[in-house]
């Protein structure tokens, strides 16, 4: 009996041995790789300044609607009924107008996101073809980011390819 559970034992063992070592895997951090190409430098730059003067728009806009209402709010009382009623509707539908420019400039479907996948989506996908590349030449199995997840607690610094992905990304 007892070396029938020796022999379970010993081919558990080995099993998960050859499991342990066919985990083979990387960490790379997509930020650093991505902050080594100067195109995509340049176009998060673009797009930051166009979203800087797109949001820049939408507050002096938003400032202008809060100087009309204020001024409604101090001459009120001398409107009719009526015109309280047209100026509080004149002031809602610019509100909802600003409101929805600034839905079309910054939304899911809007200008900054369709600028957004044309300028950098190129560049992101040629990366990630490149670590898919890598990842499969050198067998590795797994790769995880590590910019942005909080929930990585340790790797070892062996397993980090940052390094030889920006060399790849930089050369190709």
């Amino acid at each position: 009996m007892k070396k029938y559970l020796l022999a379970i034992f010993v081919a558990a063992m080995s099993l998960c041995a050859g499991k342990a070592q066919a985990q083979n895997y990387i960490v790379v951090d997509s930020e650093k790789i991505f902050k080594s190409i100067e195109s995509y430098n340049a176009a998060v730059k673009e797009l930051d300044s166009q979203a800087e003067a797109y949001q820049k728009q939408i507050d002096e806009a938003f400032d202008q609607l809060e100087q009309e209402y204020n001024a409604y709010q101090a001459s009120k009382s001398a409107y009719s009924a009526t015109q309280r009623q047209s100026a509080e509707r004149k002031i809602l539908n610019r509100e909802q107008e600003i409101t929805k420019f600034q839905e079309q400039v910054f939304g899911d479907e809007g200008t900054m996101m369709k600028l957004r996948e044309e300028k950098l989506k190129p560049i992101q996908d040629r990366v990630f073809k490149l670590i898919d590349e890598y990842a499969v030449k050198n067998g590795y199995g797994l790769v995880l980011d590590i910019a942005s997840n909080p929930t990585v607690l340790y790797y070892a610094p062996a397993t980090d390819k940052t390094q030889e992905i920006i060399k790849i990304v930089n050369n190709n």
